[in-house]
């Protein structure tokens, strides 16, 4: 007998049990605190265990991250030595663009202005910009990320894309490495960093780095709150150099009701939902991954948390 253990606060058990049962008919699913064998547990499904979870389940064969970013699996000392896979789910592309196309063309369209001008009962005309004139950068090109920057370049307008390694990507303007990076900053009218969070990426846009923005510029931060120093881009919006923000993540999370991002005009915030997994599309990529790897087959998608990504 095999059993799948599950464990995640904020996904439902019993649809991805009802989900993955056709696929699995050998497997058993469980809750971690409903296993009674835990030799028998060779594969997990999971979004941010417990230190020392995996430690009972001496022959796990395979770990499913219940997510495409594995930054809370980074760091960890107790992982066990076998392979790591996280989703790649194209409807997670799909829903991460079009929040990011919604975030972008409000901006490009100048909707806050008109959403300030109707709190204050004021006919606002502002003449629509041309989309090709707008900069947009996309700071970090992986899956989601140049997904994301294909939709884009179809509204017409200008996308530049920054990686850590050369990217080739029709129709982007693609750039790489550290030393470029301050002068894509600079390019960049709406930047939205889709970038994973990594050690090499944590606290990478810091006050030095924001401040290459075009002044008056758009942020839209859809990776990890992490990335950023939330003091300084809360400075920034204050005083104007930034001049409008669409936030779905933060340093801190759930956001703290003290802090002064609620409060701002300015801001647009939403609660870590820019792309979620969705069992339904998932559920066949994680069977599949957990069939290979009961055939002793390389997995799909795997990842490597000691490097992040």
């Amino acid at each position: 007998m095999s059993i799948l253990v599950f464990y995640s606060e904020f996904d439902s058990f019993e649809q991805w049990s009802t989900l993955l049962a056709p696929h699995l008919p050998g497997v058993t699913l469980c809750r971690a605190e409903e296993v009674q064998n835990d030799d028998e547990v060779h594969f997990a499904l999971v979004w941010k265990p417990p230190h020392g979870f995996f430690a009972p389940y001496r022959n796990l064969k395979l770990l499913i991250n219940l997510g495409a970013g594995v930054d809370s699996l980074v760091g960890r000392d107790d992982l066990p030595d076998i392979p790591i896979v996280r989703l790649s789910d194209p409807h997670m592309a799909r829903m991460m663009a079009s929040f990011v196309l919604f975030a972008v063309l409000r901006y490009v369209r100048d909707i806050p202005a008109f959403e300030r001008a109707q709190r204050e009962r004021r006919w606002h005309y502002l003449h629509p910009r041309s989309p090709e004139t707008v900069r947009v950068g996309v700071l970090g090109l992986g899956e989601l990320g140049a997904h994301t920057a294909l939709e884009l370049a179809r509204q017409g307008l200008d996308v530049r894309g920054w990686s850590r390694s050369q990217k080739n990507i029709d129709g982007i303007t693609c750039s790489s490495g550290i030393d470029a990076l301050d002068a894509f900053l600079a390019g960049s009218d709406i930047l939205v960093v889709m970038l994973p969070l990594t050690p090499q990426t944590q606290g990478l846009l810091s006050a030095e780095r924001l401040a290459r923005l075009p002044h008056g510029c758009a942020f839209i931060n859809v990776s990890r709150g992490a990335i950023v120093d939330q003091v300084a881009l809360t400075q920034a919006l204050q005083r104007g150099q930034i001049a409008e923000a669409t936030l779905d993540v933060f340093d801190r999370e759930p956001l703290p009701p003290e802090d002064a991002l609620w409060g701002m005009e300015n801001v647009l915030i939403t609660p870590h939902l820019a792309s979620v997994a969705i069992p339904a599309s998932a559920a066949p990529q994680v069977a599949a991954n957990i069939q290979r790897a009961a055939r002793g087959e390389a997995v799909l998608h795997q990842v490597f948390p000691q490097q992040g990504y």
